[in-house]
């Protein structure tokens, strides 16, 4: 059992997680073979981090991506098929927005000013919104980690021009966007711009589009 594992300290050599986060398609998402955007109990998922990477044994790829943090990836070993990932809470001008960082080193000493200092900063709206983190900063130490920083469910993000938000965002070294994103629950009430608004804009900006579910629950 322990061979079919991994250490992170030799995944990075092994995968170009960038080249393979770009080979994933469309369908890949909506058949349910790729999912980049699950949570834990390490934030403010349901789900035990063990138990849904044992679930995502038939999946192609799977990233838990919590907010903040990366603990789940130093207390747990993880498979072949698990991308190492987590999702800041930022704000870029006036926009409040989630950030996705995939592929990165998680030993990495880029991302520690970043991460959250408290288990609070990893769970509650209230505290997360109040995010410091200078975005310009964060992708380059996302970059400096060896990863790729792509934003979450961009549909709902309050910008007045998504095409002027993906440009300023592309400037400061933007490397993907979600596009391939149910917009359920709040998220769907909440939503300021069509999928289709988003993926135009994606295209235009030459983003590596993504996709995941942004799983909260005890199962895939």
């Amino acid at each position: 059992m322990y061979n079919n594992f991994i250490t992170n300290k030799f995944k990075k050599t092994m995968i170009d997680y960038k080249e393979l986060i770009k080979s994933f398609t469309e369908e890949d998402y909506k058949a349910h073979r790729v999912n980049l955007h699950i949570h834990t109990t390490y934030s403010d998922g349901a789900g035990d981090f063990a138990t849904l990477v044992r679930q995502a044994d038939g999946y192609k790829a799977i990233a838990i991506s919590d907010h903040n943090t990366i603990e789940g990836y130093l207390e747990n070993p993880v498979p072949a098929n698990v991308i190492p990932a987590v999702e800041f809470d930022v704000w870029c001008g006036y926009v409040f927005m989630h950030l996705l960082a995939y592929g990165i080193d998680v030993n990495s000493d880029a991302l520690k000013p970043f991460l959250a200092k408290s288990k609070r900063e990893t769970e509650l709206d209230i505290v997360r919104i109040f995010a410091k983190r200078d975005i310009k900063k964060l992708i380059e130490a996302i970059h400096a980690s060896g990863g790729i920083a792509v934003i979450a469910h961009p549909a709902c993000c309050w910008a007045f021009s998504l095409d002027r938000f993906f440009k300023k965002l592309k400037s400061l070294g933007l490397d993907g966007a979600e596009v391939f994103y149910p917009y359920e629950r709040h998220r769907g009430i909440i939503k300021f711009h069509t999928v289709a608004a988003v993926k135009k804009a994606a295209e235009k900006y030459d983003l590596i589009m993504t996709g995941g579910t942004d799983l909260h629950g005890e199962t895939l």
